[in-house]
């Protein structure tokens, strides 16, 4: 039997130790991940801002303490603002949601006495409401590892803005890919940040104000709620606005409010429809679009991991992923 090459048992050795030691750091890290996101995110919006400020003479401190003090104003307050508004409507949150039930079973109840087929026995409104609970409170809570995850992101995106060479030095000196390729992805992920820190919450929020827009038009109670539920639910792809504007059909039909139920249906397919078809034509025509599929993924794995903003780096953490594929591809891959 042909004896192993010294040099590559030395190799895998070393390719194991590093492979243990980025594991247990990555482990301890997990509950903060949403912070070194939120550094990436952030310095590929504030760099360019950061070279015009030193350009006009800016000094580097003073320039990336003004942008970030900016993020924080017009990024970073909305989004706790958004998070602390969800938190406090939680109790309204799971009362409607089993109001919602309650009255949908109504409704299939007398489609039952038209059929003779039961179907509402097996729909428990309480249930519904237990589980609402609890996912929400995952979704609005972790408050203490989200101010250390913002602390580390600002203390992370401080160094990025006034070490921008010495950072682009280390990257291609420790990322074993080659330079062309390294360039390659780094315009990809800023293509991709853009469109998921732009792009959605764009598209998401209009929505949510034409929605709101229309609950005032039409006379629904609490307006601003079901808004932020349209807003959030369009995030979500295959759900869209019909996360707020189907409950509140359900609840005007079952008070007896037939035309009020109707048209909020109505304008939420046609109007706010149209709404994210033309956001998305202008918006995301200019950004990298992200398919529906890698967002609703995204979704799905960002929420249990970071919460509320799990909405946004959930999306770009398969992102990510899937440009990690590509760079092995590149580098490897076999061509032709």
């Amino acid at each position: 039997m042909k004896p192993i090459n010294p040099e590559v048992i030395r190799q895998i050795f070393v390719l194991l130790l590093i492979l243990l030691m980025g594991g247990l750091i990555m482990m301890e890290m997990a509950p903060y991940f949403s912070g070194v996101l939120g550094t990436v995110t952030l310095y590929v919006l504030l760099k360019n801002p950061m070279k015009r400020l030193i350009n006009k003479g800016w000094n580097e401190n003073l320039a990336a303490a003004v942008l970030m003090v900016m993020s924080f104003l017009v990024i970073l307050l909305p989004v706790a603002g958004a998070i602390f508004m969800l938190g406090n409507k939680i109790g309204r949150a799971v009362e409607n949601s089993e109001k919602v039930a309650a009255a949908a079973k109504s409704q299939l109840q007398n489609w039952e006495d038209r059929l003779g087929f039961k179907l509402t026995s097996q729909i428990d409104a309480s249930a519904i409401s237990e589980w609402l609970s609890k996912n929400l409170q995952g979704l609005a809570g972790g408050t203490f590892n989200t101010l250390i995850a913002i602390s580390i992101m600002y203390f992370l995106l401080y160094y990025m803005l006034t070490n921008r060479r010495k950072l682009h030095e280390s990257l291609y000196e420790y990322i074993p890919i080659s330079n062309d390729n390294l360039k390659i992805i780094g315009c990809e992920i800023r293509d991709i940040v853009k469109a998921n820190t732009l792009g959605i919450p764009l598209v998401a929020l209009a929505q949510g104000i034409v929605a709101f827009i229309g609950f005032l038009i039409f006379g629904i109670k609490s307006p601003l709620f079901w808004a932020v539920i349209v807003t959030i639910g369009s995030m979500i792809p295959f759900v869209g606005n019909l996360l707020g504007t189907v409950p509140v059909f359900i609840l005007a039909l079952s008070n007896g409010n037939t035309f009020q139920a109707w048209g909020v249906l109505l304008y939420g397919i046609v109007v706010v429809g149209v709404t994210d078809n033309l956001i998305r034509l202008y918006v995301l025509k200019k950004l990298d679009n992200v398919h529906p599929l890698i967002t609703l993924i995204g979704v799905i794995v960002g929420i249990p991991l970071f919460g509320f903003i799990g909405l946004i780096f959930g999306p770009l953490l398969i992102n990510l992923f899937l440009v990690v594929v590509r760079i092995y591809k590149r580098e490897y891959g076999k061509s032709g």
